[in-house]
């Protein structure tokens, strides 16, 4: 038992002493990519509503971690004091890759605490919208052509876009130039500057970056069914290309949590998620919401992780 809960024990030895409530100091929220990227819109958004379930003195300081994959942003939030004032978004597949690529990476999944799942959002292939692709066939044929003409940008190694291309790679045998970036939110610079010919990105990011001025045009969603966000585009299943996959974007924390910390975090998730007008900004800012308490999320990331093992087994993505 740690130092702070041991603290807190004593004090209540004594009668007439006040034990302080968590949280009593702000309470970091770790995001493993740069600025403007999804996950980055969504913590800024949940932060308040999170706040306000955690009481009228508590404070959500966002900071990002951004670097290799995710790797820098989770290995932060895994390895800091188990208290509850770091918290932080884990996304998978990468979250689960990365362990799985790098046998030197300094956590695994064994090293969180799930406080639930906020957002799955599906992958998407997007071009600039000059592009003269209308279609994902379109684009392939391109790329078969002119080869290592499609550059992709994607948020990083081992991200849902990477593994995206590396599947589309297997299943097709075209090959799209992977330029792996720090987030979402450099891939879209770089297709507002044209220095990238697609980009892999989630089909919510697309559409933010489309509301946000990046002249995007989206010719594949990847999930199994058409996302409400944009229900006018095709998955790839529907163009004949068979590839599937998505991101679940959840809150972590450090393993070992006190009881009572994690059980008043859990709660105050899961009473912002319903809170009917951070309902209404996520629809406002294309964050398709999917709430998971936590081991349902467990679940659901422990079969992400056997998937990304197959695929580690059979197309390893960093040849890609």
């Amino acid at each position: 038992m740690n130092s702070i809960r041991w603290g807190l024990i004593a004090l209540a030895a004594f009668p007439g002493v006040t034990v302080p409530a968590y949280p009593e100091r702000p309470i970091t929220m770790i995001v493993a990519f740069v600025p403007a990227g999804g996950t980055d819109v969504v913590a800024r958004m949940l932060a308040p509503y999170l706040e306000k379930q955690l009481g009228p003195t508590a404070r959500i300081v966002v900071v990002n971690r951004g670097g290799a994959g995710g790797e820098i942003g989770f290995t932060a939030i895994a390895n800091a004091p188990a208290d509850g004032y770091t918290i932080g978004f884990i996304n998978s597949p990468a979250v689960q890759a990365i362990p799985i690529e790098r046998p030197v990476a300094r956590y695994s999944m064994q090293s969180f605490d799930y406080i639930g799942n906020v957002v799955d959002d599906p992958g998407s292939i997007a071009v600039h919208a000059d592009a003269p692709f209308k279609d994902l066939k379109e684009l392939l044929a391109w790329a078969k052509a002119n080869p290592g003409a499609a550059t992709t940008g994607t948020p990083g190694i081992a991200t849902t876009g990477h593994i995206v291309i590396t599947l589309i790679h297997k299943v097709t045998g075209i090959s799209l130039t992977h330029v792996p970036f720090k987030g979402t939110g450099d891939v879209k610079a770089a297709m507002a500057g044209r220095q990238i010919a697609v980009a892999a990105i989630s089909v919510g990011e697309a559409m933010q970056a489309i509301k946000g001025g990046t002249p995007l045009r989206i010719l594949a969603q990847m999930g199994s069914t058409r996302s409400t966000l944009a229900p006018e585009v095709p998955t790839a299943k529907e163009q004949g290309v068979n590839v599937e996959l998505g991101s679940l974007r959840g809150i972590a924390a450090p393993k070992g949590l006190p009881a009572d910390v994690r059980e008043v975090l859990v709660k105050a998730l899961e009473r912002a998620v319903t809170d009917p007008e951070f309902r209404a900004k996520s629809v406002q800012y294309y964050a398709p919401l999917r709430y998971l308490p936590p081991m349902r999320f467990d679940v659901e990331l422990r079969e992400v992780e056997v998937q990304m093992r197959m695929i580690w087994k059979e197309s390893p993505w960093t040849d890609k």
